[in-house]
């Protein structure tokens, strides 16, 4: 068995042959015994005996004819071109990077422990200002490369090169073994005579030259500075007014001036794999500059893998995101917390690593325990069944007949914006199918859809058969970032926790 689904909650899959289309989620349901190109297990679990694996799958990173099949996706802008790319890619990388900020910040909280969901709740509250711009490796390097910069230009290093051309007698410095040579063959008694007319002779002239290895370096990392700049310049319009803003602006303009003077200089551009040679390893200003592009080369390389892997990166905030909503709540308690390993770089969109669960907090006034649960490694039948790897599962601890029961939490992301409407449709009669299936070891009630909203937020519920789902779309950043944590807080708030 393997279907390619358009929807996590819907059965409907595409036809043997139909490509992935943008406003598909990229996801296929697996028995494990057919090869489903590229992709990622987002969960694993079984119905009886069988095996189904839901499996994620990555956006194009350049065009390939890699399986699976997919048409229409655009590639994430990158340089220069940049400027004059796809608006809705320009619009995509804006989301992803917000995304990414927010999710980032965990490994700033981690710091302390003991103080983590709060220090991320405040760095989530500085998000919903658009004056507040994120924190990137350019606003860094903004701060801390703008002196080393300056210390360039002030001794930027030339070599003098030797080269033997005709030069007038009364300025001949130097002569080696093949001027003499050229001058020996030339016809006259004395050195005046052999000078000819123009009285000019083969010497050793001595010429400054600035295109050395190390200003390479320094010119190709200015111009991928300038890039990097002008690309977070422009998804931070409303934060003119912040010293981060300002910060970068200046940072920009100082790389194109001094990019000018290098080129005006005849310097070239390095390539991405060269060998550092003693100065770029050595001198303090040149050590500098090489790290600060050794960095933002990185981040090229990781922003292609987070372009491939969003849907699991916006997975990561969704959890935050309900982490952080059950926090705030009135009479919650955070009882246990999962250690969190924070990775330097993301793996295939997963920037951290945690038990399960992530977090379990008792809500005095309800009388309930709820865990948040993601990508568990035992979802059981009904979570398999509903194709949800991000749950909440429900319990009573006074009430030893209860069994505990989930609220299934859809994270689905596509590249078109999902209509929230639909989606809570279709996904509240999925739970209300999966009601109805005898299990004594779980149960499922309700259901939340945490999709992207492309900055216009948006919330929608269905109800089916005594099923209640609830569909919030919201961004990482802004007015949405605000607008979401509010929906699903009072999602939380409902008084759904009870067992029928």
């Amino acid at each position: 068995m393997f279907l390619r689904l358009r929807r996590p909650w819907s059965d409907a899959s595409l036809e043997d042959g139909e490509p992935f289309r943008r406003s598909d989620c990229l996801l296929s349901e697996s028995d494990g015994g057919e090869p489903a190109g590229e992709h990622v297990a987002v969960m694993r679990g079984k119905v009886g005996d069988r095996r189904r694996d839901l499996l994620q799958h990555p956006y194009p990173k350049r065009q390939s004819s890699k399986a699976p099949a997919r048409e229409g996706f655009p590639l994430r802008p990158r340089g220069r071109a940049g400027d004059e790319a796809d608006p809705g890619a320009l619009a995509a990388l804006t989301r992803m990077n917000e995304v990414t900020a927010r999710v980032q910040e965990l490994g700033e909280a981690l710091d302390d422990p003991s103080t983590l969901w709060q220090h991320l709740a405040a760095a989530w509250d500085r998000a919903e200002r658009e004056d507040d711009p994120r924190m990137a490796e350019i606003v860094r390097q903004a701060r801390e490369m703008s002196p080393v910069l300056k210390q360039f230009r002030e001794r930027i290093r030339r070599v003098l090169r030797r080269n033997r051309e005709l030069t007038p007698l009364d300025r001949v410095q130097e002569m080696d073994r093949g001027s003499m040579q050229w001058l020996s063959r030339q016809p006259g008694r004395s050195t005046a005579e052999r000078a000819g007319a123009d009285q000019r002779i083969l010497a050793v002239a001595r010429h400054e030259n600035f295109d050395t290895l190390e200003n390479r370096v320094t010119n190709a990392y200015l111009r991928l500075a300038d890039v990097v700049g002008r690309e977070w310049i422009r998804e931070h319009p409303k934060a003119q007014g912040s010293s981060r803003y300002q910060a970068v602006l200046g940072y920009v303009k100082l790389c194109r001036s001094l990019a000018a003077d290098l080129a005006a200089l005849g310097v070239g551009i390095a390539n991405a794999d060269i060998t550092p040679n003693y100065v770029l390893l050595e001198d303090r200003v040149y050590r500098d500059i090489r790290k600060a592009w050794e960095a933002l080369l990185r981040r090229e390389k990781a922003l292609d893998e987070l372009w491939a892997w969003q849907a699991q990166t916006w997975t990561d905030f969704s959890v935050l995101a309900i982490v952080l909503a059950l926090d705030e709540m009135d009479g919650a308690e955070l009882v246990a917390q999962a250690p969190i390993h924070f990775r330097d770089e993301a793996a295939s969109g997963i920037w951290f690593e945690q038990e399960r669960p992530i977090a379990v907090f008792w809500i005095k006034s309800l009388g309930r325990v709820v865990e948040v649960m993601a990508r568990p490694e035992g979802p059981g039948t009904l979570l398999t069944l509903a194709r949800a790897h991000v749950a909440l599962r429900i319990s009573d601890p006074f009430d030893a007949t209860a069994f505990p029961h989930r609220v299934a939490v859809w994270t689905p992301h596509a590249m078109d914006r999902l209509d929230p409407i639909t989606a809570a449709n279709e996904a509240a009669t999925r739970v209300a199918q999966l009601m109805k299936v005898s299990n004594q070891q779980e149960r499922i009630r309700h259901g939340m859809i945490l999709t992207p909203g492309h900055h216009e937020p948006q919330t929608a519920h269905a109800d089916s058969s005594g099923a209640f789902v609830e569909a919030i779309s919201f961004d990482a950043a802004g007015p949405s970032l605000k607008a979401g944590r509010a929906a699903i807080r009072t999602f939380l708030q409902r008084d759904i926790w009870g067992v029928a």
